[in-house]
């Protein structure tokens, strides 16, 4: 039977959605069907702590009311997983856990190339309370909006950053550290040398991962 893995944006902008959507085309087949879905009452952007507070009750209660065989939260601040995976039993991932997972599998040390200043602590956060934070090599921004994901010059200012994660700090892998930026992955990876995280790819590797090693359960 195909199994179902429901793909959630947190945020409001379907353009994102849509970008997260042609990104996964790579994982779909063998009967998995990966659905992707934006939450209307979200933020248009994911930036600041009240962000991530106000999705994270509508995020539980989509999943709740939607069943799947897994759940991804597609946004790099990973909002509400803890909440999610007590709601549902289903494995529920986010895509930062999971692109910080995929990373010390690839290399020793990996970098962020950060949405905003704003987002880095957060991100430190995360990494810390999984014990990583002699892995991670850097962390920098690229100031850009979410909304302006798809804008000229992105890939630009995401290179820059992967530059210096690679060249001055050391990563030997580099994550993109937004939903949104996940569509550069093939041409940054292409010109940098190293690998290159979608996160959002990440995410759905892992749980079709854990469904055909047969859990069914909240991870």
């Amino acid at each position: 039977m195909a199994s179902q893995i429901l793909i959630l944006n947190p945020n409001s902008s379907d353009s994102t959605t849509e970008a997260v959507d042609r990104s996964l085309d790579i994982l779909r087949g063998n009967g998995h069907v990966l659905t992707c879905m934006t939450l209307k009452s979200g933020p248009i952007g994911i930036e600041t702590q009240a962000h991530i507070e106000s999705v994270v009750q509508p995020t539980a209660q989509l999943f709740s009311d939607t069943p799947a065989d897994a759940y991804v939260i597609a946004c790099f601040s990973d909002p509400g997983l803890s909440l999610a995976r007590e709601t549902v039993r289903a494995p529920v991932v986010g895509i930062a856990e999971s692109s910080f997972m995929l990373a010390i599998g690839l290399g020793y040390r990996f970098g962020i190339v950060a949405m905003s200043e704003r987002s880095i602590p957060r991100h430190v956060r995360n990494v810390r309370s999984l014990g990583l934070e002699n892995r991670l090599a850097g962390d920098w921004p690229i100031n850009v909006g979410a909304e302006h994901m798809d804008g000229a010059g992105v890939v630009d200012k995401v290179l820059r950053v992967g530059r210096r994660l690679r060249n001055d700090d050391g990563a030997d892998v580099v994550i993109l550290g937004c939903a949104g930026m996940g569509r550069y992955r093939a041409e940054i990876e292409n010109i940098l040398g190293i690998p290159v995280i979608d996160p959002t790819q990440a995410a759905v590797a892992r749980v079709l991962g854990l469904l055909s090693l047969g859990y069914r359960k909240a991870a």
